[in-house]
């Protein structure tokens, strides 16, 4: 389980980096879904690899991320049903 965890952990930055990194060199726009779909999901990785860790400082950060990322969803969703 720990290994499992572990890859977890690295799956989650490795989204939230490359999301960043897409984003810095203009490949992808910050109000794009991947970059939602990247934030979101490495979000939630990291979420379960820092409470595996009691790092609790940083699971709240994450938290609040994957929740920024939520919501971004959301309004995109509805933006879009809108524009039907």
């Amino acid at each position: 389980m720990k290994n499992f965890i572990e890859i977890i952990g690295w799956i989650g930055s490795l989204e939230v980096l490359v999301a960043y990194a897409l984003n810095s060199y203009q490949k992808i726009r910050s109000d794009s879904p991947w970059f939602y779909f990247l934030n979101l999901t490495g979000g939630i990785c990291l979420v379960i690899y820092t409470l595996w860790k009691e790092a609790f400082a940083s699971a709240f950060v994450n938290i609040i991320w994957v929740l920024i990322a939520a919501i971004a969803i959301g309004k995109l969703f509805i933006t879009q049903s809108e524009k039907r």
